[in-house]
C-alpha cells in the first residue's frame, strides 16, 4: 500500500472509525471493511510516527556532534 495521507488525516479517519464502530449501528459487511481501513490506518500512523521518530533522533546526533 502506497497511500499518502498525512499524520493527523490518518488519526482523523482513524477516530471516525472507532467512533462508527463503537456506535454498533453498522453492519457486519461494513464492520469488516471499517476494521481493514481501521488496520491499515493504524499501521500508517505507526510508521509515521516511526519515520518521524527517526529523522529527530538524527537531527539531535547532529546538534550534539556540532
Amino acid at each position: 500500500m502506497n497511500e499518502t495521507i498525512s499524520y493527523t488525516e490518518a488519526f482523523k479517519e482513524l477516530q471516525s472509525l472507532v467512533n462508527d464502530i463503537e456506535s454498533g449501528e453498522i453492519s457486519v459487511d461494513q464492520l469488516s471493511e471499517k476494521v481493514k481501513r481501521a488496520a491499515q490506518l493504524i499501521k500508517i500512523c505507526k510508521d509515521l510516527l516511526t519515520s518521524t521518530e527517526t529523522d529527530v533522533n538524527q537531527i539531535l546526533k547532529e546538534i550534539e556532534e556540532e
